[in-house]
């Protein structure tokens, strides 16, 4: 089976429709797959829901699909570098399902194991638990999360091989790897193609089995979500 392809426009035929939910890999800018969410924005889906933890910036990443009005509704945990995603949000034509890092992350993890509920003791007594069901352990009270899948997935990773084994570097592995294990299909935008057998198989962070496509993109620019500095002192 020959899972790569030679741009992301056609790793996406066939799997991209109206109303579809997408997870996307990332932390602000870092680790996203930049090459296929253009090729998503350039499809012209819509009402699409989108499950990252952020919702990228204006004039990148994810805010792309923002500026379109692709997006029907967010699932994220940070959002305050999206100056459009404040100004669909607060008009209503934006819906937003806020969850906390840590239980977003675990709620995609567990989606991809098959686990469809777990218990947290995050957000008990907050406007988090509001409509979920409730539950004492130990003494402690804890909320119901469920399990989150998406119709599909795209990651971006360092490596990969022709079977579609990953290998992310540093903070760009963040949301990626679990997020490979809960789509119906996921599809990799690479840095660098290997062939089979290259890989060290104790560094391969997602077995080649969860991924159905990959791409090479070409990341000329590494772009900083928020850039600061000081000034020098002697």
């Amino acid at each position: 089976m020959n899972k790569v392809f030679t741009d992301a426009k056609s790793a996406l035929d066939g799997f991209v429709f109206d109303g579809m939910t997408v997870m996307s890999g990332g932390f602000g800018l870092c680790g996203i797959a930049e090459h296929l969410i253009l090729a998503l924005r350039d499809s012209g889906v819509k009402d699409i829901t989108v499950i990252s933890n952020n919702c990228g910036v204006d004039d990148f990443g994810m805010g792309l699909l923002l500026q379109t009005k692709q997006i029907k509704k967010m699932l994220s945990s940070y959002v305050g570098e999206n100056a459009e995603f404040e100004r669909q949000f607060l008009s209503g034509e934006l819906e937003l399902e806020f969850n906390p890092q840590g239980t977003l992350a675990e709620r995609i993890r567990a989606g991809g194991a098959g686990i469809p509920a777990f218990y947290t003791k995050t957000g008990y007594g907050t406007v988090i638990a509001e409509g979920k069901e409730t539950r004492q352990f130990g003494g402690e009270w804890y909320v119901m999360e469920t399990g989150l899948t998406a119709d599909l997935s795209i990651v971006k990773a360092w490596k990969g091989d022709r079977a579609g084994n990953l290998i992310y570097r540093k903070t760009a592995r963040n949301f990626n790897p679990m997020m490979a294990t809960a789509g119906k299909v996921c599809i990799a935008e690479v840095e660098e193609l290997v062939d089979i057998g290259q890989l060290d198989p104790d560094q391969i962070h997602t077995p080649g089995i969860y991924v159905d496509r990959l791409i090479v993109g070409t990341h000329f620019e590494k772009r900083i979500e928020r850039l600061t500095t000081r000034e020098r002192t002697a």
